[in-house]
């Protein structure tokens, strides 16, 4: 495969793991505070993302899918809405950028929970 192929294949996956955790509205909060996606998959959020800008993209995404504004989606109280470097928004919770962790297979999976010591369940 060239690397002109890989690198598409590469955009074309980042862009459906993103895909699949856009959502319309903020997310749910779970009973133990937990911010979770409408399906109920645990979202998390990055150490490193500071001053309301995501910095997980590129490769990032493939483990990490940020979740993502679509439709009439507003920022409301504590959910604000940040601009990607791609130009896409994301939902963020008191300033942090949300995303989902793809190592997740059903609600309630906490997979992402400490990884490299900087990713984390996102609370209220």
């Amino acid at each position: 495969m060239s690397r002109t192929n890989i690198a598409l294949f590469a955009a074309a996956l980042m862009a459906l793991s993103a895909m699949a955790v856009a959502q319309p509205v903020p997310a749910r909060r779970a009973a133990d505070g937990t911010l979770t996606s409408a399906a109920g998959m645990t979202l998390y959020v990055f150490d490193r993302d500071a001053g309301g800008k995501s910095t997980c993209n590129g490769p990032c995404t493939v483990n990490w899918p940020p979740v993502l504004v679509v439709g009439g989606g507003a920022a409301s109280g504590d959910w604000s809405i940040v601009v990607r470097d791609d130009g896409g928004k994301q939902w963020a919770f008191k300033g942090k950028p949300l995303y989902a962790c793809s190592k997740d297979m059903k609600p309630g999976d906490k997979h992402g929970e400490g990884i490299n010591g900087l990713w984390h369940v996102a609370k209220e």
